[in-house]
């Protein structure tokens, strides 16, 4: 995909005109890939007319049709590529495109923030066990659950994380600039969803952090906390980790089969992967 003039195909419209859009300016407009999860049926792969408002941008625009912006990698005015301040003129074709997995836009896009060096997560107050499976899996993941929508956009833009949530209305909001909706209802469907949205396979790192708070995980000598052990674990385990934070101990065992059954739902192979279990 080439800078400046983009071609592009598209359906015509087939939602009639309103008495409202013969009257007020509006442009067409079309939304592709997942982003149309965010839309009504009646207007789902297919163009259709919205009213645009002299000065709103294009991101008002968007995201008043429900999208919110982290989710879009690519929006389109009448074949070129422009950014979110961008105004829509009335009669104009508005194309509006997910982030793609495999093709880099990032030559052609006005709209993608800056990538992130690490790949650190938020999530709101509904993704609790969410929070704990990425944690399990080595990933820093800030999760509290009485966190205000304010908290956590201001969280996520001072510390440069991505904002995990299911309500499109905190990630509508303009601090928010990496984020991602979760769409499923059930935890491990979730954390297969965030593994392939961010392509963090390769990335695993299972018992590095600790699931409760987060802390990163330090190996410890048996000696110093056999004390503290059942004593079936004491007689039968010889390596243990401790997080700093929490001081919760660690080890091969407990949660073996349970680390196991989590990384094969996401598509992994857990013999290539640390078998790390914990108390």
């Amino acid at each position: 995909m080439g800078t400046g003039q983009l071609k592009l195909g598209s359906q015509p419209s087939e939602e009639p005109a309103t008495d409202d859009a013969r009257t007020t300016p509006a442009a067409r407009f079309r939304v592709y890939g997942d982003l149309n999860d965010f839309l009504p049926p009646h207007r789902r792969q297919r163009e259709f007319l919205h009213p645009v408002q002299e000065h709103a941008t294009v991101k008002d625009t968007v995201e008043a049709i429900g999208v919110p912006h982290p989710e879009i990698g690519l929006i389109l005015i009448d074949g070129t590529s422009v950014g979110f301040g961008q105004r829509v003129p009335a009669r104009s074709r508005v194309s509006v495109y997910p982030q793609f997995s495999g093709i880099d836009i990032t030559a052609v896009s006005r709209v993608l923030p800056p990538p992130l060096e690490d790949i650190r997560f938020v999530l709101d107050v509904h993704l609790g066990k969410l929070a704990t499976y990425l944690r399990l899996l080595g990933f820093d993941v800030l999760y509290r659950n009485d966190s205000s929508d304010d908290a956590l956009a201001a969280l996520a833009a001072r510390e440069r994380r991505i904002l995990l949530s299911n309500d499109r209305g905190l990630l509508k909001r303009r601090a928010v600039t990496h984020g991602a909706m979760v769409r499923a209802a059930d935890p491990r469907r979730q954390l297969r969803e965030v593994v392939r949205r961010f392509r963090l396979s390769g990335a695993l790192r299972p018992l590095t952090r600790c699931p409760r708070c987060n802390g990163v995980l330090q190996p410890v000598a048996k000696r110093e906390v056999e004390r503290e052990l059942p004593p079936y674990t004491r007689l039968s385990h010889a390596e243990f980790r401790r997080c700093p934070e929490c001081r919760q101990i660690y080890w091969q065992g407990a949660h073996a089969a349970g680390l196991c059954s989590l990384l094969q739902s996401i598509g992994v192979d857990p013999d290539r992967r640390p078998q790390d279990g914990g108390h």
